[in-house]
């Protein structure tokens, strides 16, 4: 299940937020968004866990948790849809 995590401390490292959610179970990845022109994080970033539950127990137990001087928010990510996929008519 992949996760969006919103709202996070600038500083705060792709480790930090892995161990973070570690606690809950396997983390299959661990994402950061980057801003290319400036190389410093956008606020957000991705984590991937395959187990349903700890996802869910992860999402349930850091949404709102305090990771570096920020309360991160934690939801399940939305599947984008691929542009050149029509919609269904």
């Amino acid at each position: 299940m992949k996760l969006l995590i919103r709202n996070l401390d600038r500083t705060t490292t792709q480790d930090e937020l892995r161990t973070l959610f570690e606690g809950y179970g396997v983390v299959q990845s661990c994402t950061i968004v980057m801003d290319p022109a400036t190389h410093s994080s956008k606020g957000f970033g991705f984590i991937e866990m395959p187990k349903v539950g700890d996802a869910k127990a992860a999402t349930i137990n850091l949404n709102g948790h305090t990771l570096g001087a920020n309360k991160i928010r934690v939801k399940k990510a939305d599947d984008k849809v691929e542009s050149t996929e029509k919609p269904n008519e």
